[in-house]
């Protein structure tokens, strides 16, 4: 086990995770270097050769009054049934724990609720899990999303695998007049003017512009795209899908007030399917979905029909390393995205 220090390093690290299967966008260098107000650090796991065979990239902290958390998202990568490296990368982040005097390491893995096996290895290894969340509030990273098996497929069975309506609506974008454009950074300021109604209107805080630019300055053109949707010449909605390794995510999408009859969004997710489809990407992500499947819910309703599978994450794996501090830690954590949802819901 050890750090990640030098340009070799990162160089090494970056080849091992595009090219592993359980890849993820956010454990990646890039996205890291998007999160300005965290400070990152990567575990490496190694066998007797000092290659790399697993890794942990740490988002870490300082909480007023609190201490320093360390964070992963969608870590480890690796081989998830292997205690070995999984214990090398679980004593990399006591280290971590005593450099930074951390209170708490907190993981939340892109591994399905019902593997056993990853569940009892880290509950030997002295992790404990949170596995109760069923809305948006309740994790940082979304637990329940759909996922699309892209592999090896063609476009023509990933459209007959959709809801009949589903493929009616993109069709009907088509007829009517909805054009897509593969974006320029220029094309943010139109995204992010959109993204502003969508908040207001589906209540939800929207990140700044320069957020935005932030991410496609560091992702580039290889990670990330934006799409626009655009009738009569004027933008109507925009996605933003990164690109990583195996794996396609939609990760922001933005819709006006106008012309949402003309059903862009739909045209808007069949063309970044398209692009997983053209990358050979195994996984089309659409992103969370809330913890209760339910046909009467508008998100759940549209991201099903594309003919998606319903995908339940194990929740949060996490170490507390002063567990008091870290308990009176997530008491006022929940007060303050309560406080938060409570102000969004009077805004509206």
């Amino acid at each position: 086990m050890r750090l990640l220090k030098d340009d070799k390093d990162k160089q090494e690290y970056t080849k091992f995770l595009e090219g592993h299967e359980r890849c993820n966008f956010q454990q990646s260098l890039e996205w890291a270097n998007v999160k300005t107000s965290w400070k990152t650090e990567v575990i490496l796991a190694e066998d007797s050769n000092n290659k790399i065979i697993g890794s942990l990239l740490v988002w870490i902290r300082k909480i007023p009054i609190f201490g320093y958390i360390m964070y992963s998202p969608r870590g480890p990568i690796c081989d998830i049934h292997n205690m070995e490296v999984l214990k090398q990368l679980t004593d990399g982040a006591k280290e971590l724990a005593k450099k930074y005097k951390a209170i708490v390491l907190r993981i939340e893995p892109d591994i399905v609720s019902s593997d056993i096996e990853f569940k009892k290895i880290m509950l030997d290894l002295g992790y404990s899990i949170k596995d109760d969340a069923k809305n948006f509030r309740d994790e940082i990273q979304p637990r329940y999303v759909f996922r699309l098996n892209t592999k090896g497929k063609t476009e023509d069975e990933i459209f007959k695998g959709f809801h009949q309506k589903t493929r009616y609506n993109v069709r009907l974008a088509t007829k009517k007049g909805v054009t897509v454009k593969d974006g320029t950074r220029e094309d943010l300021k139109d995204f992010h003017k959109i993204m502003i109604t969508t908040g207001k209107r589906d209540g939800f805080i929207i990140r700044p512009l320069e957020y935005f630019e932030k991410m496609y300055d560091e992702l580039g053109r290889e990670h990330m795209k934006i799409l626009m949707a655009y009738y009569d010449g004027q933008p109507i909605s925009g996605v933003i899908p990164i690109m990583y390794g195996n794996k396609t995510w939609y990760l922001y999408g933005a819709s006006s007030n106008e012309h949402r009859n003309l059903m862009p969004n739909y045209l808007l997710q069949w063309e970044m399917i398209k692009i997983a489809l053209e990358r050979k990407s195994d996984i089309y992500d659409f992103r969370g979905v809330p913890g209760i499947p339910d046909d009467s819910n508008g998100l759940y309703r549209f991201k099903k029909g594309f003919g998606a599978e319903y995908t339940e994450f194990v929740g949060e794996v996490y170490m507390a390393y002063k567990p008091i501090r870290y308990q009176l830690y997530k008491i006022s954590e929940k007060l303050f995205r309560n406080l938060r949802a409570l102000k969004l819901k009077f805004k509206k």
